[in-house]
């Protein structure tokens, strides 16, 4: 079972001083896809979709919370979702353009009307958007 690293991150950050370098929050200019991107404790980006028709199996019996709609990427191995009971959505991020991209701590998410697509070094992660999620 993967840890839930971003609420992990979110949390770490109002009990340590943290600093603009450590997460990054934006969305997609339709505000369906909302991401933070953290460094803390092991890089790694997360993006919660708020509307979807959900492509990816039945939840997993060990998970009592959503899923399905929550996606994340370390610096190291494959994306997955995120059993999730919280929720990166901030209306108010900045929002990254259509063919905009994002890099820090080598992960880097791109923008694209075709939805948001994030990856690590490794060339490991998700691709989301409404209709459509996938991790690879």
């Amino acid at each position: 079972m993967r840890i839930q690293l971003a609420a992990w991150a979110a949390c770490a950050a109002l009990a340590l001083p943290a600093t603009a370098q450590d997460i990054v929050s934006f969305r997609s200019p339709t505000g369906n896809i909302h991401c933070l991107m953290f460094s803390y404790p092991q890089p790694g980006v997360r993006c919660d979709l708020r509307e979807l028709v959900p492509s990816f199996p039945l939840r997993p019996a060990w998970c009592e919370a959503d899923w399905g709609s929550a996606f994340e990427v370390l610096s190291t191995g494959p994306g997955a979702p995120v059993c999730a009971g919280d929720t990166v959505v901030m209306p108010d991020a900045p929002v990254l353009g259509y063919g905009q991209s994002l890099a820090r701590w080598g992960l880097r998410c791109t923008s694209r009307e075709t939805g948001m697509t994030c990856t690590n070094a490794e060339g490991h992660g998700f691709t989301l958007s409404r209709r459509s999620q996938k991790v690879f």
